[in-house]
């Protein structure tokens, strides 16, 4: 007779069983931070340690004793234990931490760019840490007592570990004061109650969003410079994805990594520019919008209109070409192409998918033929991580050896980094292409031309043990928030608009952010609406006449 094992535990049991689990077997990253925020591993600080270990179980038990009910409890914590392993998984593996923002980039991105983070690691990760357990769970009976004695035992665990928790803060407030004050990233590293959080703040914001989208800069008409000028004018602008400014030779990194934009007559390089937030699912519509980072948040940036808006309020043509994970709503009303999707036998695509020279395609026959002035977006796919090797064709492979797994603790820093500085290469080549492309248009068919180009967020390749990008703001390394930014005009595109090149080249030192991008693009166009504001237009010191 064969004897199945199935454990047998009071309800009351279980839960304090189950957050002691979820306390020790998933806060690897929450630890090892709290040790580092309270001093370090020693004798003296074992009594913190225990008691923090002890609140936490406390808090957890809490939580899952108002969920503890016959068929609800068991559901509740196997969908914890299989959810709370993953979240761990990319905590330890990339140095992640998670908030709203985070949550929202994982919603808001593609299949393709969801698979390049599997990998069997994962796999033998939730399989481990979470299906294992929750298989016995699954297999656990349960004794409840009688419904009523079972909702006093319920309310008196709930105020009992409530109380004890209380205690304890009380009794190492001091210790716990300065340790939270200065290392605020802590409650984004505790899990399972950090996703929880974010997951239930991206709900709110999505379900109070805005069914009505408010017009903004209906006002904008084209300014003075426009009179007398026939020819018409194309405005490039190229969004990069997760490039950091540290990586550009352009900006002193010792890498050449921009061989051919150096030997760009007319180009201007900003230094000192800092993104809106650390995600794109964030940064895209923030830059776009005319929030600034400090009032942004999605739903406002729903709720209105935003710059491509406001371009076709004064009479541009817009167009949004996309190589990426779609425009995060920014492109809602103007015309869209998806240039991302793999073409057999096409050399500017692989079997998963497009290189960024895709979105250049047929473009010189789409400015020929247009009849007004045109704003084009092209939105790249640059150096999405953490397949950096799949970004660039392979004669951009110059610098090496190249990590070529997403498993990214698998390769040396240098190979991670190796492997990203190749995509910076191949940005290069990209502008550098773009940049030719708006010359022949100038000089052949008589167009007035520019490019603006600007990343969304930068990269963390493994400083302080931080990888990819999506961390809190507040708490951000300047990795992921310094991005490269710069500006080409054509000559007469410079003379139409009577923008003094060398007063914005004196400006490139200067400390930027994307809140400049919005009233900029309309200053450079000479657009004239009662939300633009000049303080934030770099080119406002610049003009005369």
């Amino acid at each position: 007779m064969t004897v199945k094992f199935a454990p047998r535990l009071s309800a009351p049991l279980f839960t304090l069983a189950a957050s002691a689990f979820l306390v020790l077997a998933y806060n690897y990253s929450f630890w090892q931070r709290f040790l580092f925020a309270t001093g370090g591993f020693s004798l003296g600080n074992l009594p913190l340690l225990g008691a923090t270990f002890v609140l936490l179980v406390l808090v957890f038990n809490a939580c899952l004793s108002l969920v503890n009910y016959r068929h609800l409890i068991k559901p509740v914590v196997i969908v914890l234990l299989v959810a709370t392993s993953a979240a761990a998984y990319f905590m330890n593996q990339y140095g992640t931490q998670i908030d709203k923002a985070m949550i929202q980039n994982v919603v808001e991105t593609d299949a393709r760019e969801a698979g390049e983070l599997l990998s069997l690691k994962l796999v033998l990760t939730v399989a481990l840490l979470g299906v294992l357990p929750a298989l016995l769970v699954a297999r656990t009976t349960l004794t409840f007592a009688p419904r009523r004695r079972h909702l006093l035992t319920n309310a008196g665990v709930v105020v009992g570990s409530l109380l004890l928790a209380a205690a304890i803060l009380l009794l190492f407030f001091k210790s716990y004061a300065p340790a939270l004050r200065e290392h605020r990233e802590l409650r984004f590293l505790l899990t399972p109650t950090n996703y929880i959080q974010a997951t239930n703040s991206y709900l709110k914001q999505k379900w109070t969003k805005p069914q009505v989208v408010a017009p903004l800069g209906r006002d904008a008409l084209k300014g003075v410079t426009w009179a007398g000028h026939p020819q018409r004018t194309v405005t490039l602008l190229v969004v990069g994805e997760t490039a950091r400014a540290m990586n550009f030779s352009l900006n002193k990194y010792e890498r050449n990594t921009n061989p051919r934009l150096a030997q760009q007559a007319g180009l201007i390089n900003f230094s000192n520019v800092s993104s809106c937030g650390t995600a794109t699912a964030v940064s895209v519509p923030c830059v776009f919008s005319a929030l600034g980072r400090e009032n942004y948040s999605d739903g406002k940036a729903q709720g209105q209109e935003g710059l491509l808006d406001v371009l076709k309020h004064a009479g541009f043509d817009v167009l949004w070409r996309d190589n990426n994970s779609g425009c995060k709503g920014v492109c809602a009303r103007v015309e869209y192409e998806d240039w991302s999707e793999p073409v057999a036998n096409d050399p500017l695509c692989n079997s998963e998918e497009c290189y960024d020279e895709k979105l250049l395609e047929r473009l010189p026959e789409l400015i020929r033929a247009a009849k007004n002035d045109l704003v084009i977006v092209l939105h790249q796919k640059g150096s999405h991580g953490p397949a950096y090797w799949k970004r660039y064709p392979k004669q951009f492979r110059q610098f090496g050896p190249v990590c070529e797994t997403n498993e990214l603790e698998k390769c040396s820093q240098a190979a991670i980094t190796a492997a990203y500085d190749n995509t910076i290469l191949y940005t290069d080549y990209f502008l550098d292409k773009v940049i030719k492309l708006l010359r022949q248009s100038s000089d052949e068919d008589g167009v007035d031309t520019a490019m603006l180009y600007f990343s969304d967020h930068g990269e963390s390749l493994g400083e302080k043990n931080m990888y990819l990008h999506g961390a809190p703001y507040i708490i951000s390394p300047p990795e992921q928030r310094r991005v490269p930014f710069m500006l080409w005009f054509s000559d007469r595109y410079a003379e139409r608009f009577k923008i003094d090149r060398r007063c914005v080249a004196a400006s490139a030192s200067q400390p930027f952010s994307h809140d400049n991008v919005f009233h900029s693009v309309l200053g450079m166009l000479d657009v004239s609406t009662a939300v633009y504001n000049p303080k934030l237009d770099i080119f406002n010191a610049c003009t005369h006449g």
